[in-house]
C-alpha cells in the first residue's frame, strides 16, 4: 500500500465524485424503471446470469461471483426470487455441500419479458449519445478500476483480466440495434492553492 501526502488534483477529485455520483444514482433509477416488472436491477441480473449459463443453472457461489455480490447478499436475493416462483435452489449433484440456483419457466419468461424494458432504461440513461469508442472506453476504465478493487480475482468479472474474453460479460448476441467537457455544478470546486493541481496557464 502507498500513501502521500499530496492532495487530489481538482480534476482527480472531480472523476471521483462524478463516479461516486453514478454509483449512487444509477441502481436507484434503474430500480425504478423495472418496478413495473416487479424486479430490482441486481434480480434482472442474477436472472440473466443464470439465462446465460449451461441448463440455466449455477451454483450459489459461482452466481455471487458472476454478479458481483456478496455470497449471503446473493443467498437473500435468491430467497425472495424462490418465493415469487423465479428461481429454484437445488443440492448440487457434484458436491453436497453446495447449492444451485436454478432459473424456473416463469423466471425465464420473466427475464425475457423484462429485457426491453431494462435495454431501454439502460440505453436512456447511460449509453444514449455516446459513441462506439466511448461505449468501449467506458468498459475498459470499469474494468481496470474493479481490477483495482478485486486484486485476487475472486470475481467473475476482474478473473480473467490480460484475456481477451471476461467470464461475467454478457453473453454476445446479434442485435439489430448494434451500430467536449462541460461544467457541472456537482463536480467539486477547484482548491485555491493545491500544490497538486498543475499550474494554470
Amino acid at each position: 500500500m502507498t500513501s502521500t501526502a499530496t492532495a487530489l488534483r481538482h480534476r482527480e477529485r472531480v472523476a471521483v465524485a462524478r463516479l461516486h455520483a453514478l454509483l449512487e444514482l444509477l441502481p436507484t433509477a434503474l430500480d425504478k424503471r423495472l418496478s413495473d416488472a416487479h424486479l430490482t436491477a441486481f434480480e434482472f441480473t442474477l436472472l440473466e446470469a443464470l439465462q446465460e449459463a449451461d441448463a440455466h443453472r449455477l451454483r450459489l457461489s459461482a452466481l455471487a461471483s458472476r454478479t458481483n455480490a456478496t455470497l449471503p447478499r446473493l443467498s437473500r436475493v435468491v430467497t425472495g426470487l424462490e418465493r415469487k416462483g423465479l428461481v429454484t435452489r437445488t443440492p448440487c449433484a457434484e458436491d453436497g455441500r453446495a447449492f444451485n440456483a436454478v432459473l424456473t419457466t416463469a423466471g425465464l419468461e420473466a427475464f425475457e419479458s423484462t429485457r426491453p424494458l431494462h435495454a431501454d432504461a439502460v440505453r436512456e440513461m447511460v449509453l444514449d449519445g455516446m459513441t462506439e469508442d466511448e461505449v468501449d472506453t467506458l468498459a475498459d476504465l470499469a474494468l481496470k478500476i474493479l481490477g483495482r478493487l478485486d486484486p485476487d480475482r475472486r470475481l467473475a468479472v476482474t478473473a480473467s483480466l490480460g484475456d481477451a474474453a471476461c467470464a461475467a460479460d454478457p453473453a454476445a448476441v446479434e442485435c439489430a440495434a448494434d451500430p467536449a467537457a462541460a461544467e457541472c455544478d456537482a463536480d467539486p470546486l477547484p482548491a485555491d492553492d493545491c500544490p497538486a493541481d498543475p499550474a494554470q496557464a
